[in-house]
């Protein structure tokens, strides 16, 4: 398997390109903060779940990455929070990629709990 078939992999992808689509709307004002750290954040999560199955040999690494990634996906719902909160996007559009995130967050813990059935030993082993 390739990363790019991992359902964490895919959807955190896809959010981050719908987050990428929506910030060119931002204000301009928002450029080097906000937007800037939105799309660093939604990013991050495909880019270190792809490197944690890349290093799944390693469990500790592997978890590791993980971890980082969940932390980034984290991140990304607070961005999104202040989005929503500075009226940049609509309570529909909020909920909806909350609800993405949410669904991420979920796979990515799957993976931590299951690391065996990616080709990784749990670390605990």
């Amino acid at each position: 398997m390739r990363f790019q078939d991992l359902l964490a992999y895919k959807k955190s992808f896809s959010l981050a390109m719908k987050i990428f689509e929506i910030t060119k709307s931002f204000p301009k004002e928002e450029t080097y903060s906000l937007t800037d750290q939105i799309r660093r954040s939604s990013r991050s999560v495909p880019v270190t779940i792809a490197e944690a199955y890349r290093k799944r040999i390693y469990p500790k690494h592997f978890y590791s990455k993980l971890t980082d990634s969940d932390g980034e996906n984290s991140e990304t719902q607070v961005w999104l929070e202040f989005a929503f909160a500075c009226t940049y996007i609509s309570n529909t559009l909020y909920q909806e990629l909350l609800g993405e995130s949410l669904e991420i967050g979920k796979l990515i813990n799957y993976m931590l709990l299951n690391p065996e059935k990616f080709g990784a030993k749990r670390s605990d082993q």
